[in-house]
């Protein structure tokens, strides 16, 4: 967030990290005015700067939680996560 081009990805970095802190009883849902441009373009930007790992761990932390009945819940939120890291642009957190 040093860079003004770097703010929106800090924004979005804060949203994701305030889900994984505390993912029970959050949706997430797109935006009214979700399917423009520019989120497109920062969503593929999002994507290929660490998006893609950002899901790859969620991925396999939900599938490792799944093993246990007591992480099945854990697993559940993990997968939810996996949305957002994926595609944050033009997603709101509730």
């Amino acid at each position: 967030m040093l860079t003004i081009i770097g703010i929106p990805f800090g924004i979005q970095t804060i949203k994701l990290g305030l889900v994984a802190l505390w993912p029970f009883g959050t949706e997430i849902h797109t935006a009214q005015d979700a399917p423009n441009v520019l989120t497109t373009i920062m969503n593929i930007i999002w994507f290929f700067v660490g998006g893609f790992w950002i899901m790859l761990t969620h991925i396999i932390f939900g599938i490792l939680l799944y093993l246990t009945i007591l992480g099945i819940p854990w697993g559940n939120q993990h997968f939810k996560l996996v949305r957002l890291a994926l595609r944050p642009f033009g997603r709101v957190v509730e």
